[in-house]
């Protein structure tokens, strides 16, 4: 039995080869046959192999500005390198390698294989996520990785770089069809063909490298189907979007009208509680005075009343006076006699005047 060998660079959707994302050619029904032999976040991943590194970096480091606060970030908004590159491997096709057939279940067995010495062949790509898909017409591998290099002459001293890991596995490329990427992927393939033999299954090799790669055309065609789909989506999803920020921007205005209003209540609220407080004081102000003029009040109330009294006294001592002043007047026992013809003077005084004045004292 000979079988063609694909190995390709993938686009690296993890959300598709973790099924996140289920595009129209992918039969769910037989998703649960898939395998995922690991997945891993790629910033926990990033923080695993670089910090280090990136610790003696910036401690070297005499300006500010060239210090790297986040290397994820840093290789997420650079061109010279990508965070993560991805590899499909995938044995014969829809035809002589269908997923339903007991050659796709063979081919399973061969990938899964394959797989498990993966990482020990490629020390310098950190592989974080792979899944082999059986839920589409052909089994297939994807391998999603981060290439480092160590001991690097220039930036981290452990850093990402696709060119350096390859070639420190021994991958020097040199031509523009034979590159580094090139030489790997057809060892990569060599050593998927010894798998391969294990189970009595030949590579079939269609000879240059261009004839090989028209055996991809059906994965190809399937990817764009699902790049398709996903801008149809993420289309749908900017327009969404958008009428989210318009309802966000109608939002924002109101609240700040909200905002605006709810200022001036605010003020409102202020003047009046200081007003309050003003009136308040006021009214203490006028409680007190109130008590000191009812207590004033009273103290005039009793001094009304002893004058009352005593005008009431004076009023009867005035008649009594006028009383006695008419008895004085009328009262023959209070006129002074009229001298005799032969009294004199002095016993006029004697006998009369000076008695008259002492009862009258």
């Amino acid at each position: 039995m000979e079988r063609t060998i694909s190995g390709m660079m993938g686009k690296g959707s993890v959300n598709h080869n973790t099924r996140a994302f289920t595009a129209k050619n992918v039969d769910k029904e037989r998703s649960r046959d898939n395998v995922e032999f690991c997945h891993s976040d790629i910033k926990e991943v990033y923080h695993a192999l670089f910090d280090e590194a990136l610790e003696r970096y910036n401690a070297k480091q005499k300006r500010s500005d060239r210090k790297i606060d986040d290397y994820y970030e840093k290789i997420r908004r650079g061109k010279q390198e990508k965070l993560f590159y991805e590899v499909i491997f995938q044995i014969g096709n829809k035809d002589d390698m269908n997923v339903q057939s007991n050659e796709g279940q063979l081919a399973k067995d061969i990938l899964c294989e394959f797989m498990e010495q993966f990482q020990k062949r490629n020390p310098n790509l950190f592989v974080f996520s792979s899944h082999l898909h059986m839920d589409e017409q052909t089994p297939h591998i994807h391998i999603d990785f981060v290439p480092f290099i160590r001991n690097s002459k220039r930036g981290l001293d452990t850093r990402v770089s696709l060119k350096g890991a390859l070639a420190e596995q021994g991958f020097k490329g040199g031509t523009r069809g034979m590159t580094e990427w090139n030489e790997w992927i057809e060892a990569e393939k060599q050593e998927l063909s010894k798998v391969m033999g294990r189970y009595g299954v030949q590579w079939k090799q269609l000879g240059t490298h261009n004839k090989h790669l028209s055996v991809l055309d059906f994965e190809k065609q399937e990817r764009q189907k699902e790049v398709a789909e996903l801008e149809q989506t993420i289309s749908g999803s900017k327009e969404e979007l958008s009428s989210i920020l318009h309802q966000q921007i109608a939002a924002g205005q109101e609240t700040e009208q909200i905002r605006k209003e709810g200022e001036a209540i605010r003020q409102e609220v202020s003047e009046l509680t200081a007003t309050n407080l003003l009136l308040k004081e006021q009214t203490e102000t006028l409680t007190e005075d109130k008590e000191k003029l009812l207590y004033e009040n009273e103290k005039l109330e009793k001094q009304q009343k002893k004058l009352q009294q005593e005008l009431n006294k004076m009023v009867q001592s005035k008649e009594i006076m006028e009383r006695n002043i008419h008895a004085y007047d009328e009262d023959v026992k209070w006129q002074l006699a009229e001298p005799g013809a032969l009294m004199s003077a002095k016993a006029y005084r004697d006998k009369k005047t000076l008695p008259l004045v002492e009862k009258l004292k």
